[in-house]
């Protein structure tokens, strides 16, 4: 996302108001063009789109989600991710230091390069993600003596501070623009820079907190200020739940992370709760005091198979 908008405002002062977004097969001349800012922000909304999508759709078949799936998500974004930025690329430079769309160079070579780098990256995706290591073996964890009877509820909280700033910075850029197109500042298109960013501002705040929450129903996380999105498992369908020191390089970065290891919600490094579900699923949340929790868990799965 960085990556795309940048390009082109770097290099804006060499660039004319309008930049060639589309050449003619047959002849290989520019035949249409696009603003700068719309150049600029356009392949951006796409991105943020696909990333969204592919987003929901593993929440959706977060149950089945396995390694053959990973791959097919890393491929996906592999794909779109370098077309994009190659296309972004080409076009900056075909423009680069011509007063005239018109002008610009021809992009055929650029374009070949691109669709190669993305198959490349794509299939080495894919792959990766089918030899991705499967989950280990069921490792025991800490238990607790529950007094018969009586009831309980373990809570941790944690959030990081620096996916609220970005939600932040992204979410007043939203506002901004919103506020400018309703003021005259700029044109109506100052409503469609908001789009991407009021988006960014969603999905990071989204993944910036979390709270998870033991009980006799079982263990509940939920993600955001508002408690929403939310996952819940029942005692039954836990076997059993433990303490893992993990990184955000063992995960593949911060927020909702799918790997190699499983599902991980990660905030911060350090210690995390995690649970092996009845269908050999682990899930993981970086939230203090994870022992206790798992304490409770593991208490709460005995009693039930008594």
């Amino acid at each position: 996302m960085v990556l795309l908008v940048a390009l082109p405002l770097a290099a804006s002062s060499r660039l004319p108001d309008r930049l060639a977004t589309h050449w003619d097969a047959g002849s290989g001349k520019p035949d249409s063009s696009m603003p700068l800012w719309a150049a600029t922000f356009f392949p951006a909304l796409i991105w943020a789109v696909m990333t969204a999508i592919v987003a929901l759709a593993l929440w959706r078949a977060r149950s089945s989600v396995n390694g053959a799936t990973r791959g097919w998500v890393g491929a996906t974004l592999g794909f779109g991710g370098v077309t994009l930025l190659g296309g972004q690329a080409s076009v900056v430079r075909a423009n680069l230091d011509h007063a005239d769309w018109h002008e610009a160079d021809s992009v055929t070579g650029w374009v070949v390069m691109t669709l190669v780098g993305a198959v490349v990256v794509g299939g080495a995706a894919l792959l990766a993600g089918r030899r991705a290591p499967a989950v280990g073996p069921e490792v025991g964890g800490p238990t607790m003596e529950i007094p018969e009877g009586e009831r309980f509820v373990w809570l941790s909280r944690t959030s990081n501070p620096w996916l609220h700033g970005t939600a932040a910075v992204t979410g007043v850029v939203a506002v901004a623009a919103i506020v400018a197109a309703v003021g005259g500042l700029m044109g109506s298109e100052a409503a469609l820079l908001a789009g991407p960013f009021a988006l960014a501002s969603v999905l990071v705040l989204s993944c910036a907190s979390v709270q998870a929450r033991v009980s006799e129903k079982g263990l509940e996380i939920a993600l955001g200020p508002l408690g929403w999105p939310a996952r819940r498992w029942s005692a039954e369908s836990i076997a059993s739940a433990r303490v893992e020191t993990r990184t955000p390089a063992q995960v593949g970065g911060w927020g909702y992370r799918l790997s190699g290891l499983g599902t991980t919600v990660m905030l911060r490094s350090g210690e995390c709760l995690v649970i092996r579900t009845d269908k050999g699923k682990d899930f993981a949340v970086s939230v203090d005091d994870a022992e206790r929790g798992a304490a409770l868990l593991n208490s709460l799965i005995g009693q039930r198979s008594t």
